[in-house]
């Protein structure tokens, strides 16, 4: 059967590691990159090249027969940004999933579309995941989860059963999630953070245990 073609959004160092991503799962072929600052035609990374902006889409459909892609942009504002536009200049443009190979994903899962699932990620049973989300490498989440749209956890992240984290929320590297707590949307959990207590929304939190550290306004940069 042959693979459809689509191209990644972003070329830093995430867009490379979805890039592999994609190579390994072996369902799509990969055309180029698209990148809001860098020229056309400039190299990235295995031969491919950068085709254009996001306003160019429309036209590099019809020339490569692009079926869709990945937008591989880690802060999660700048990610629903760009959606935002892509929707809008194309919107009949197919946002796939990254999932590697090495990912253990339940059955039970609930998976949007445009997620980033990466080396030896854990999904358990009846957990959903929304749109365009970052689980990062080695995180576990447990049974009964619901992470919403545009939410990014970081590297070794550990939920218990029964979280809720909600949108454009960032979950920082090793953090650690008690059962049944529930984030709010727009929040900042620090790296290292072992959150025991329900996080309020648009807020920053950190320590063991994770306390609030000040509010957030939403697009507040955490990268």
């Amino acid at each position: 059967m042959q693979r459809k073609n689509i191209v990644i959004v972003g070329t830093s160092g995430h867009g490379f590691v979805v890039m592999e991503i994609l190579q390994l799962m072996q369902e799509y072929n990969i055309v180029g990159f698209i990148d809001s600052f860098k020229p056309k035609n400039t190299p990235c990374i295995d031969h491919l090249i950068v085709l254009g902006h996001e306003n160019d889409i429309p036209t590099l459909t019809a020339t490569y027969d692009i079926y869709g892609g990945i937008v591989a942009i880690g802060d999660n504002t700048d990610r629903a940004n760009m959606v935002s536009r892509i929707k809008a200049v194309a919107p009949g443009f197919k946002f796939v999933n990254a999932c590697h190979p090495s990912s253990v994903v339940s059955p039970r899962a609930i998976i949007g579309e445009g997620n980033v699932l990466c080396a030896n990620v854990v999904i358990n049973t009846n957990t959903t995941i929304g749109n365009f989300c970052i689980v990062n490498t080695a995180s576990s989440i447990d049974h009964d989860n619901q992470i919403m749209d545009f939410t990014s956890i970081a590297p070794g992240v550990t939920t218990g059963g029964n979280v809720n984290i909600g949108a454009n929320t960032a979950i920082g590297i090793g953090a650690v999630i008690k059962h049944r707590i529930n984030i709010g949307e727009q929040c900042v959990v620090g790296a290292g953070a072992v959150v025991l207590s329900d996080v309020s929304p648009r807020s920053v939190w950190y320590g063991t245990p994770a306390r609030k550290i000040r509010d957030r306004q939403p697009g507040d940069k955490y990268l």
